[in-house]
């Protein structure tokens, strides 16, 4: 009986690690279904984010061109949903590593990527789910995409490929991290990120200096970018960072998950050394 040959090899490689994350993915969607309670409880901030903003604030806040509010929140809120999604990773990861869960993974003849890689997919899928569930509640308030089908396709498209991207910044994080109440202080790094960006206001309207940090926010690339798609008039200043945001909205991730992926891998890859 020949050996296997090389590409036979790696063809068995290849479909051991697909079936390894799919088996990941399989167990991560089965705790969402087993305790739908989660989705509620992740999308809390940025629903009651849009209530606050759009009925509560929303009245006295001027975006400059006679903009309707609603109409230029909203998609800030889809962008922030996203960014604030990778504390959920980043939590997640660190109960598991605390829990010794993934150490059972290591112990086991699996690849090695598989974990990291179902976390990704799993995740992904779950923020497919948190999107649907704002665009249901944007719906109910009032908020229409004025862009064609395609458009607003792209920009939800959008708005999960910056959702991947962060993915990784999370179970890095939550790698890295020494316990779960560690983990709860990275919610001092996620607030700002998602709330100094244009998805509240334009950083035109900001302090010079404050405004900076703000448009060259990855977030708001992917906000400023998706309000285009989505039909909404007068979002992008003069500078070149928001008048390339469509460039930027997929520049800025795959810069972020060509940093953040290799890290997360070696990570993992590094426990227990």
């Amino acid at each position: 009986m020949s050996a296997p040959t090389t590409t036979e090899q790696d063809e068995r490689r290849l479909y051991w690690e697909f079936v390894d994350c799919w088996t990941i993915v399989r167990r991560e969607l089965g705790h969402l279904a087993k305790q739908p309670s989660l989705i509620a409880w992740q999308l809390g901030f940025p629903i009651v984010s849009v209530l606050l903003y759009v009925y509560v604030f929303g009245s006295a806040m001027d975006v400059g061109g006679g903009q309707d509010y609603t109409t230029f929140v909203m998609p800030g809120m889809f962008a922030m949903t996203m960014a604030f999604g990778f504390m959920n990773t980043a939590m997640a990861v660190t109960v598991e590593k605390d829990r010794g869960v993934i150490d059972r993974f290591r112990s086991m003849p699996m690849a090695r990527s598989a974990v990291v890689a179902g976390r990704g997919v799993a995740d992904v899928l779950h923020a497919g789910i948190d999107l649907a569930v704002m665009a249901l509640i944007a719906l109910a308030i009032g908020w229409r995409s004025d862009g064609s089908l395609v458009e607003t396709v792209y920009a939800f498209l959008l708005l999960l490929l910056l959702r991947f991207a962060l993915i990784w910044i999370g179970v890095y994080l939550g790698l890295l991290v020494p316990n779960q109440e560690a983990a709860g202080n990275l919610f001092a790094v996620a607030f700002p990120f998602g709330m100094i960006s244009s998805v509240f206001t334009p950083p035109s309207m900001m302090p010079d200096w404050l405004g900076a940090i703000a448009m060259w926010n990855p977030v708001s690339s992917t906000a400023t970018a998706i309000r285009e798609l989505f039909g909404v008039s007068t979002t992008a200043g003069d500078s070149w960072i928001e008048q390339h945001a469509p460039l930027m909205s997929v520049v800025w991730p795959l810069a972020i998950t060509a940093v953040f992926l290799p890290l997360a891998v070696r990570r993992y890859q590094a426990l227990g050394r």
